[in-house]
């Protein structure tokens, strides 16, 4: 910035200021457009996170599957499931991006107490897969699945973890006995008595009526099969997905079994519904906030330039160019959007400290039974964007309003009063 560029802002900083009141009213504006449009984004932000996390929580960056298993229902119980599955998961953790790689055995049937039967939606899991579900898990009681190394497991006591309602159902409890009966992978008929070790919750509510738990040889054993339905893939970052997925795809297929790769947001339907509904709502919400800031920055600066048409006169008659003349009133309104952005920002930034303190619970979803904490990201890329745009917008108004005022004829501006 040359010599001239410093004095014309250090001049248009001192106009700003000259009705200090209007100045103010108008900062005020342009802040609460900044604070809402990035605390709004920020809300929606942390939805996204949230929701994304919750996906990989449950299926991981990629699920590998049989092609077609996720669209087209199964005649029997693993009938399209995967073999080999401990060898693929070697392959898959000696590569340095993957964390951990979780089998799962999909099933379903009937769970009895003896007296009372219903029907079930099943998981056979292995028991490290509990220490990634966190928040999206609740064990209301006893445990989750033990490990085969736990000295508190017993090989003669298969476990099962019940959701809430289907326990309440079958008035099941923590050390009860109940049966699994199902459809073996060759059409079969088995059943199989397991001990409940645990009840949880998923905040689900059509979830808790059906879901159990099971560990992986349990499931395996009960259908008759040494075969998985899926591979949940963890990766270190969520941004390795897309160059894992291909690697996947040209280095574990063969001719003997094709496999399917699923990134999560292929297969996260609930998180691509709420960020598109989300977007559309923020977007219009924008757009309202962007008029709302033009139309009183052109009111505010039309005021001004009207008020000081004598000095726009004055400055035609000493030689100035309109382009020169509107050029001093976009550079105010360039320093008050700037001023303005700094303290939405800041009370955008201050809000998003606070609510990690407050732990304000927000509602449950439609669908769900539990809530989750108020949370506002501050997104530094947001707020620059909500404030470049708030300050084309006050340009532009600026230069709108000052374009009129130039046009008046010198004598008439310098006796306008």
């Amino acid at each position: 910035m040359n010599a001239f560029q410093l004095q014309a802002m250090r001049l248009a900083w001192r106009n700003l200021w000259r009705n200090q009141r209007r100045s103010l009213l108008s900062l005020l504006v342009i802040a609460i457009a900044i604070f809402a449009t990035t605390a709004i984004a920020g809300f929606g932000l942390a939805t996204y996170q949230s929701l994304e996390q919750a996906a990989i929580r449950a299926n991981g960056e990629l699920l590998l599957n049989r092609p077609g298993y996720l669209k087209e229902q199964e005649e029997t119980p693993l009938a399209e499931g995967i073999n080999g599955s401990q060898q693929l998961t070697k392959q898959l953790l000696a590569r340095a991006e993957v964390t951990q790689v979780e089998p799962k055995v999909l099933f379903s049937g009937l769970i009895s107490n003896g007296q009372k039967s219903a029907i079930y939606l099943g998981q056979g899991v292995s028991p490290s897969l509990f220490d990634l579900q966190g928040p999206m898990l609740t064990v209301s009681q006893g445990h989750a699945l033990l490990p085969a190394d736990s000295p508190r497991f017993n090989a003669d006591e298969p476990q099962i973890m019940l959701a809430s309602d289907l326990a309440q159902s079958l008035k099941l409890k923590v050390g009860d006995w109940a049966t699994l009966m199902s459809t073996t992978s060759s059409g079969a008929l088995n059943a199989m008595d397991v001990k409940v070790c645990g009840i949880f919750s998923t905040g689900v509510p059509e979830l808790d009526k059906r879901q159990l738990f099971v560990s992986l040889s349990t499931a395996q054993s009960l259908l008759i099969s040494d075969r998985v339905s899926t591979l949940s893939v963890y990766l270190q970052d969520s941004s390795q997905t897309a160059a894992m997925s291909q690697w996947v795809t040209d280095a574990l297929n063969s001719p003997q079994q094709m496999l399917e790769v699923t990134p999560w947001y292929e297969s996260a339907f609930f998180y691509q519904k709420v960020r598109a509904l989300y977007d559309r709502i923020f977007g219009v919400i924008g757009f309202i906030l962007a008029l709302v800031v033009f139309a009183a920055l052109f009111n505010t600066l039309t005021m001004s330039v009207t008020e000081r048409t004598t000095e726009i006169g004055t400055l035609a008659a000493m030689g100035a160019w309109p382009r020169e003349i509107i050029g001093g009133f976009m550079r105010e309104a360039a320093l008050l959007s700037l001023l303005g952005a700094l303290v939405g920002g800041l009370a955008t930034a201050a809000l998003s400290l606070s609510l990690l303190q407050l732990n304000i619970q927000m509602p449950p979803p439609p669908g769900r039974t539990q809530g989750y904490p108020l949370t506002i990201l501050f997104s530094v890329d947001m707020w620059l964007a909500s404030s470049l745009l708030v300050l084309l917008v006050c340009v532009l108004a600026a230069w709108l309003a000052a374009r009129n005022g130039v046009k008046k004829p010198i004598t008439e501006a310098l006796t306008y009063v």
